[in-house]
This record gives structure tokens, C-alpha cells and sequence, in this order.
């Protein structure tokens, strides 16, 4: 089918649909996968035949005039094909549950660390096969020759869901040791090669050397790997609805970390807060946007839902995809998830690096690496090597305060950042604490600070702020504002939307109150430094009792206490 043709079928559908639709049941109606979808749809807002509308999630509709007559001249509509797995109906759910239960049996797995790593590497391989048939259909469609990526023996369809002629399984596909000697001996040292060859670092070739080159297959049954591997074939990614719904269930598997030990709770910010502080900075189309510390890519999964829009042009999502979004990460399970939860989001090809941040010396960087936004929460305590530490101007053994260097040089003149960091940087005493914070107070307007309670982070043990700042002119005025969402934080109660859309509303005009306060710069300890949250509107806490008085009530209460013992005798 020609472009042309995939553009009448669309409005046909659209017309039969009633003349307007969501974009999820239209492009449920039409089965195509959703990077069709979304061109289709691009061309034909841009010739002006259909319209955007703003209905949840998006919706389009018939543009009115010319398009009714140029639909009725459409070839008649054939059935759409279903996926394999439709998405809404809670079965994605049921596979991840099925997928944690079969996982539960094999004696390599013992965490939701473990169960999140090999959950990521096939459900990117899953991926990269449902693309892969999409980009040949494309190919085909414009009369080029599609060179696939993986070839056999190690397609998807050739070792993980192999089928008999009629569609169904095969009955003599790999499993048991033959399995798992193929994955480890064969698969995966072929897939790590594709970091040797000499493709860009930014393709998705190179991703998957990448990504190879971190995971380890940990299966120990083959059995038990055939019987993942089989539910995971039903899953597709063909559609926005499912790849919305897998990236939600991603979420939670991610979130679930935090509770299974070691330092899975590095991987995930409070979802709620990341929102908040998107809205307050309010990336645009055009800018980009940098994760340094990008562990499961949670900043840039919710930028994009922010920026992405039902009425998008084909230039505008092609900026969005390609250039727009760019991070980096250490750890080697982070990567694959920050990897997995952007193309699980939409974003085909993630631009994110696996490496060290920090080892990149801050004076080095030049215009061409600076960057409009820099969204983050950087790790906390770690301690660098004294060799990383030389790359910035102004040491320390704390890790989150060489990542702030580093954050405010990649930022552009003009460029705005949100960071996450620990409520001690403002009020910390020691050289380093006080030199950046007079850094930052002369190269960035740090016009906003919000006071993070306790709990906002699950599993931590100390209290944050963010900081909102811009860089190109030194700080004048800084606004406060202390978050309360009136009870505490836990695992059961975690932070919501709610609890910060007052933050976000008053942030706008940084008005005062009960919970809000502005500092002016020129009345802060020129020595120190101290920007401490110090609430003016706060009740003036009761002075502490000395040693002496401590005693003296002690005394006190102690002849009462005999006074009512003797009274009471006397009754007896």
C-alpha cells in the first residue's frame, strides 16, 4: 500500500468513525503500528485534510470541505489486523504478573533487581523484531530494500518464538540446556560485536553492543526461559496504547526496586515531583533537554509526554525523537532501564550514553555540548576517586556537588535547570559547600527553591530541596517554598500531583505566604553564604530548658508525685 493509499484509508476510516475520533481507537481501527500512525497523521494535518482536536490523549477530524470529496474517492476499507495482545484490556498486567511467576522458579533470579535486567534485554529484543518488520513495510513502500539489523540465526523469530507454517508455535524450538547454551555461547556474544563495528555511538546498533555488553543472561532453566520467552512474544509494541500501557507496568517494575535492596532506589524519582518540576521550567520544541545522571530515564520519559502533542507536525516529531532528548549513566542496569523506559515511552532511538559523567573534565566542555534544560537528581554521598575530582574547579568527596559543577557549565547562556540535591548544600559550612554555593549565586539567577518534607523519596534517609535556576545573570531575589502535603510520606502514602499543584501555581508569580517566603541575596552572610530554608512565617520554636531548670522540674514533679502517694495511703 502507497503512502497515498495509507492517507485514504485513514480519512475513510476517520469519515466511518463519524468524522472524528481519539487517536488510540482510530489507530486501534487501522492496526498500523504507531510510528505509521503518527506519520500518516503528520502528512495530512499538514495538508491541511485533517484537523487536531483536544480530546484525552489526543483526537483528530475530518477538516471540512475538500476532505469529504477526496475521501469519498478512497479505495473500499478491508478489516484492519489486530495485534496479538491489545492493550487496556489488563492482559499486558496478567503477562508481567506471569512473567514474575515464572521468573520466581528459575534459581539464577533472587530480586526485582534481577527480574527488572532480564525482563529489559527481551523485551528489547522483542522490540527491535516488531521494528524491524515495520521498517521493511516502510522500505517496501517507497521501493527500497530494507537491510535488516539482525539476520538468522539471531532473529527473534528464529530462536525465541519460532512458528510451524500455520502460525503456531514450534514444538522443536530450543529449550532445556540447548537454550541456554545458544543464548550465552552464541546470542549474546553476537549482539555485544555490534559495539565493535564501526557504526556511530549514537545508532541503535551500537545500543545494542551497548546493552549487551552491560546484561548477562541469568537463567539458569531453560525451561524456564522458554516459558518467558513465550509470553513475552505476545506482547506488541505496535501501537501507542500498548507501548503506554507497557511503559506503565515498566514503571512500576522500576519503582518496585527501591524496595529489593542494594541501590535499586537510585533508579527512580517521585514521578509527581519530576512533573511539577517540568512544569516550572517548561521545555519547548527546538530545545534539549540532559539528563547527567539519567539512571532509569524517568526526566526524560516525562518531558516527552510533556511535549508531545496531539497536533505535532512530522518536523516537530522528527525533532523530538532525533534531538531533542540526551542523557548519561553510569551504572550498567540503569542504562539498560533508562534505554528500555524511553523506547517503551515512544522514542525509537534513545540518545543516551553509557558512561561516567564526572571523568569528563568541566573545562572542556565547549558551546557545541551545552544544552537549553538540564533536568536531575544526581546521586547522593558516593565519593569520587581523586583523579575524577580534578576535572572540576572546586573539589569534594560529595558526589552530588561535582555533578552540579558539571550541570551548570553544560548548560547554555540562557539555558534553565531543575536539581535535586541534599538540603545540607544550602547551609553546609565547609569550603566546598560554600565556594559552589557562591558559584552558582554569581553565574545563575537561583530564582526558586522547593523544600522537599520528609518521605518524598522512599527508602532515603535525608531531606532535599530542588533548585530551580537560569544561567547568564546572578542571583538577586531567591523564592521559597516549603512543601506540606499534611501527613507523612511512606511507601503506602507517596507524593502525588495534588500535593504540589499549589508549588507549581504560585511558583508562576513566586507570591508569598504561609509556605512561601522570598530572600533577598543582598541580606544573606557574604562569608557563608547560607541559603537555608528558614521559614519567616514559622511559629518561633520554645528555647531549650537549661541542665539546671531540667532538674529542678524533675525535683518538682517528683515531691508531687509523693504528695498524691501519701494522700492516697491516708484513704487506705
Amino acid at each position: 500500500m502507497s503512502s497515498e493509499e495509507q492517507a485514504k484509508r485513514f480519512i475513510n476510516t476517520l469519515k466511518e468513525l463519524g468524522g472524528s475520533a481519539g487517536n488510540g481507537s482510530l489507530s486501534a481501527e487501522l492496526g498500523w503500528a504507531d510510528s505509521t500512525y503518527q506519520r500518516i497523521k503528520s502528512r495530512l494535518i499538514e495538508e491541511g485534510r485533517i484537523v487536531p482536536g483536544r480530546g484525552r490523549g489526543g483526537s483528530v477530524a475530518l477538516a471540512e470541505g475538500k476532505v469529504a470529496a477526496q475521501a469519498s474517492k478512497a479505495e473500499p476499507r478491508t478489516p484492519a489486523p489486530r495485534a496479538k495482545a491489545t492493550a487496556g484490556s489488563g492482559q499486558y498486567a496478567q503477562s508481567f504478573n506471569a512473567i514474575d511467576k515464572a521468573m520466581r522458579n528459575d534459581e539464577g533470579l533472587a530480586s526485582e533487581l534481577d527480574y527488572a535486567e532480564q525482563t529489559s534485554w527481551l523485551l528489547f529484543l522483542k522490540y527491535l523484531d516488531d521494528m524491524e518488520h515495520e521498517w521493511a513495510e516502510e522500505a517496501a513502500l517507497e521501493g527500497k530494500t530494507y537491510t535488516p539489523i539482525l539476520a538468522r540465526p539471531y532473529r527473534w523469530q528464529d530462536w525465541a518464538a519460532p512458528k510451524t507454517k500455520d502460525g503456531k508455535p514450534d514444538p522443536n524450538a530450543r529449550t532445556g540446556s540447548d537454550l541456554i547454551d545458544f543464548v550465552n555461547g552464541k546470542l549474546v556474544p553476537h549482539l555485544k560485536s555490534f559495539k565493535d563495528s564501526s557504526v556511530g555511538a549514537d545508532s541503535l546498533q551500537y545500543k545494542i553492543g551497548e546493552i549487551f555488553s552491560e546484561v548477562a543472561n541469568r537463567f539458569r532453566s531453560g525451561y524456564t526461559l522458554r516459558d518467558v520467552l513465550q509470553i513475552v512474544d505476545t506482547l506488541s509494541f505496535g501501537s501507542s496504547e500498548a507501548k503506554h500501557e507497557l511503559s506503565d507496568l515498566y514503571e512500576t517494575r522500576i519503582k518496585r526496586m527501591g524496595n529489593a535492596g542494594r541501590n535499586g532506589g537510585e533508579y527512580y524519582t517521585p514521578r509527581p515531583l519530576i512533573r511539577a518540576m517540568i512544569q516550572v521550567v517548561q521545555p519547548k520544541i527546538g530545545e534539549t533537554i540532559y539528563d547527567g545522571a539519567c539512571g532509569s530515564a524517568g526526566f526524560l520519559c516525562e518531558a516527552w509526554e510533556h511535549l508531545r502533542q496531539a497536533d505535532l507536525s512530522a518536523s516537530d516529531w522528527r525533532i523530538l525523537q532525533r534531538s531533542t532528548f540526551y542523557g548519561q549513566e553510569k551504572k550498567s542496569l540503569a542504562y539498560v532501564l533508562g534505554v528500555m523506559n524511553m523506547i517503551l515511552h515512544g522514542i525509537d532511538a534513545p540518545n543516551i550514553r553509557h558512561a561516567n559523567t564526572l571523568s569528563e573534565n568541566v573545562m572542556d566542555i565547549q558551546q557545541k555540548d551545552r544544552h537549553d534544560i538540564v533536568l536531575a537528581n544526581p546521586p547522593f554521598g558516593g565519593g569520587e576517586r581523586p583523579e575524577v575530582q580534578q576535572n572540576f574547579p572546586i573539589r569534594s568527596s560529595e558526589t552530588a556537588y561535582l555533578f552540579l559543577q558539571h550541570f551548570i557549565r553544560k548548560l547554555k547562556a540562557g539555558g534553565r535547570a531543575a536539581i535535586v540535591i541534599k538540603n545540607t548544600f544550602l547551609s553546609n559550612t565547609d569550603n566546598a559547600s560554600v565556594e559552589l554555593r557562591r558559584e552558582l549565586l554569581a553565574s545563575c539567577n537561583l530564582h526558586t527553591v522547593l523544600d522537599c518534607p520528609s518521605g518524598t523519596f522512599q527508602g532515603a534517609g535525608v531531606k532535599t530541596v530542588v533548585l530551580f535556576f537560569d544561567k547568564g545573570a546572578p542571583t538577586r531575589k531567591v523564592w521559597y517554598y516549603q512543601l506540606d502535603p499534611g501527613r507523612s510520606l511512606g511507601k503506602t502514602n507517596p507524593l502525588n500531583d495534588a500535593d504540589l499543584a499549589e508549588f507549581v501555581a504560585l511558583q508562576k508569580t513566586k507570591a508569598g505566604g504561609e509556605k512561601s517566603w522570598t530572600v533577598d541575596v543582598a541580606d544573606v552572610d557574604a562569608a557563608t553564604c547560607d541559603l537555608s530554608v528558614k521559614n519567616p512565617h514559622a511559629p518561633e520554636a520554645k528555647p531549650q530548658r537549661s541542665p539546671q531548670q531540667i532538674i529542678d522540674d524533675m525535683l518538682a514533679r517528683d515531691a508531687e508525685t509523693a504528695k498524691l502517694l501519701a494522700q492516697v495511703r491516708a484513704l487506705l
